[in-house]
């Protein structure tokens, strides 16, 4: 095979380039998950294409409109509730479920302990 020299640097640079580029968020692994997920796991996959459980699957959850992944069945209030996942609905969500969504059909007191709420909210963000 013959390889020009003009032909051999391109080859070079753009293998330097390609090795530099920065990674965009969209390739990053998600976070560990906390050892504080391990209630929320009983009922809530996590895995990209798993099937819901008793609750819905979590995967890519920031961003997504409340009650709206399709094939679970949610209750009135979290369909009509309006809410957009993002930091703060899901910390005021997970610390108290109950009273951010009146009816909601989740069985779940809520997270009280600031760390172990923002080890879990970080997590979920970090599933895309």
């Amino acid at each position: 095979m013959t390889v020009t020299v003009r032909a051999a640097k391109f080859m070079i640079l753009a293998g330097a380039g390609a090795a530099l580029m920065p990674l965009t968020p969209a390739a990053a692994a998600p976070l560990p998950r906390p050892a504080q997920f391990a209630m929320c796991g009983v009922c809530h996959k996590t895995g990209a294409g798993e099937p819901s459980g008793i609750g819905p699957n979590l995967w890519q959850v920031g961003g997504r409109k409340a009650g709206t992944l399709a094939g679970f069945n949610y209750s009135p209030a979290m369909k009509a509730s309006n809410l957009t996942w993002n930091k703060d609905t899901l910390s005021k969500y997970i610390a108290a479920p109950a009273q951010t969504v009146p009816g909601n059909k989740m069985a779940y007191a809520g997270q009280k302990d600031p760390k172990a709420l923002a080890a879990i909210v970080d997590y979920l963000l970090s599933l895309k």
